[in-house]
């Protein structure tokens, strides 16, 4: 959504351009800057339970676990098609067409944007394709963590729990589906809060809102329109995404590492986060037009099962590098910030990415330090 596309980082699982959990792909492949065209405009938000339009009814008794669990498993289980909308509070809106098909564990979806500047993107498991119509180039990448909400729960150390909790608060009709709505509060004020729109039957995602710590809307990603169980085949889709003659394929070659062999630490962790991956990129490594990180940029993420947090890491450059800031773009918080070490000597330039308050990314610069 606003801001930047995020290899790897969504906005966990909630992308920074971000969103729904509603197919594997959405949150990263779905990121891209929205325009200033139409407007999304929020003012101080009703609690959860008076959402406009959200029907009062008896509350399905599930965890936090569970709900999210159900919604996984229909992101991941389900064919369908669709038109997606994301809106944000910075007064900016995407639409995208959105292809899903599955087989077991294989994985394919297919995102043609609606708006901005045209591309298709593909996603195969981890691999992702896409397609730039306008230049008749192709990139390639792997995505090793995808942040996908909620993927994280698949691992056996979550600690979702501990930090957010759910309640259903109603039910409503999305895209023309009967949706349970239930929303996950932040039990601190490190991370957001989110409400969802999940459908009753599948438990698929149809809808979904990022919250400020005040109640506030910060973005939003919907269905307009919505087939569940559509005739959408999985080796056509791999076909498509195969068809590159024609086009200039450009592979962004991401290099495993660890943030102790690159010289990097946290001097104390910020409490739900956990250290996902860390990899690092050539200089022509395509971010986004927020994040462009240099040659050997170092890219440590983070997430606490639904949050992402990435720390991208460089050699401080006068000429290229602006001023220290935080800057708000929706739900997507940046903040940049010059970094000098004695032992050992030198300077380098932090750029930290994250669907999470100012302070969260506050905590993560205070707390990074040069080790070697």
């Amino acid at each position: 959504m606003a801001g930047q596309t995020l290899v790897g980082a969504r906005s966990g699982v909630f992308p920074s351009h971000w969103i729904a959990c509603i197919a594997a792909a959405l949150l990263p492949v779905f990121a891209q800057p929205v325009s200033a065209q139409g407007a999304f405009v929020t003012g101080p938000a009703a609690p959860a339970s008076a959402a406009a339009g959200v029907k009062q009814s008896a509350p399905v008794e599930r965890s936090i676990s569970e709900w999210l669990l159900r919604m996984h498993e229909a992101s991941r289980n389900r064919t369908y098609l669709g038109t997606f909308v994301v809106s944000s509070s910075a007064g900016g809106m995407s639409s995208a067409r959105i292809w899903h098909a599955c087989d077991g564990d294989r994985q394919v979806e297919r995102v043609e944007s609606l708006t901005g500047a045209p591309r298709s993107t593909f996603r195969r498991n981890d691999e992702v394709v896409t397609f730039l119509p306008e230049t008749r180039v192709v990139l390639r990448e792997k995505r090793e963590f995808m942040a996908l909400f909620p993927n994280v729960l698949t691992t056996k150390e979550t600690s979702i729990p501990e930090f957010y909790s759910a309640k259903q608060v109603g039910n409503d009709r999305v895209a023309g589906f009967e949706a349970d709505v239930v929303h996950l509060a932040p039990r601190d004020n490190l991370r957001f809060g989110y409400r969802i729109w999940s459908e009753k039957k599948t438990g698929l995602v149809v809808k979904l809102q990022t919250l400020g710590n005040d109640g506030q809307v910060l973005e939003q990603a919907a269905f307009s329109e919505l087939q569940l169980d559509a005739p959408v085949r999985l080796e056509k889709l791999s076909q498509m995404m195969a068809n590159t003659e024609g086009w200039r394929v450009e592979k962004a070659e991401l290099v495993k590492t660890t943030a102790a062999a690159e010289g990097w630490a946290l001097k104390a962790p910020v409490p739900g986060f956990k250290a996902m991956s860390c990899l690092k990129r050539p200089v022509t490594a395509v971010i986004g037009p927020t994040v462009n990180p240099g040659e050997g940029a170092m890219q440590w993420i983070f997430s606490d099962g639904l949050a992402s947090v990435s720390l991208f890491v460089e050699t401080y450059d006068r000429q290229r590098h602006g001023q220290e800031a935080i800057r708000a773009m929706g739900a997507t918080q940046t903040l940049t910030r010059k970094l000098v070490s004695d032992k050992p000597p030198g300077e380098w330039w932090l750029t930290a990415v994250g669907e999470v308050p100012a302070a969260t990314l506050k905590a993560f610069a205070q707390g990074l330090e040069r080790r070697k």
